[in-house]
């Protein structure tokens, strides 16, 4: 029987995989956790605070519901973001983990929302976007409400035109909706101060 032959190439597998893995593990602290442990020292911009419990619960939902798919929450120093309210800076996501600052704009820049929409528009436009904005590509979130015979004692009752409703039926709004709205009127950017010089 003839023995077989010894294994040519890296030789010493072990030490290979130990170097590749701590290049690897020293890029990871370098790019991730380095910057996250000085971000996270970062103090919280003029007039942003924690969310209160009903917000949180509505951003919850905002994730759960995809809405970071389609809307970033991240206003870039470009004249085109400008719609949108100021750049953001880096103390409006103190209280923001992990940052929902989304990656596509099928729908509009969402980081100073509350400033520009009122309760009403976002009920509307959760309901059914194209009430408001006949282009709209934005789904409904019709479930997020619930349509009745008539509003009871208590019920928020929104005013979808009547095209948008079923035939003898009220839209009020739900735990759901109204947290989901909370965290929208929530997202407000505060002005910044001006270097001085």
């Amino acid at each position: 029987m003839i023995a077989p032959e010894p294994r040519k190439g890296l030789g010493n597998t072990g030490l290979f995989v130990a170097v590749i893995g701590s290049i690897f593990a020293l890029y990871a602290v370098g790019m991730a956790v380095i910057p996250g442990a000085i971000l996270s020292k970062t103090p919280p911009g003029p007039g942003v605070a924690p969310l209160d419990a009903e917000a949180q619960r509505g951003r919850a939902l905002y994730v759960s519901e995809g809405c970071a798919y389609c809307h970033t929450q991240q206003v870039r120093p470009l004249e085109q973001d400008r719609a949108f309210g100021r750049p953001s800076a880096p103390g409006d996501f103190a209280y923001a983990t992990p940052e929902l600052l989304g990656t596509e704009r099928t729908g509009p820049d969402l980081s100073n929302v509350g400033a520009r929409q009122s309760d009403v528009w976002e009920a509307i436009h959760l309901y059914q976007p194209r009430a408001l904005v006949a282009a709209s590509v934005m789904p409904s979130y019709g479930w997020l409400f619930a349509t009745r015979d008539a509003a009871g004692p208590g019920d928020v009752t929104v005013p979808v035109p009547a095209e948008f409703v079923p035939k003898g039926k009220v839209v009020v709004e739900t735990p759901d909706s109204r947290a989901l709205i909370a965290y929208l009127r929530q997202l407000k950017q505060a002005p910044l101060e001006k270097p001085r010089s």
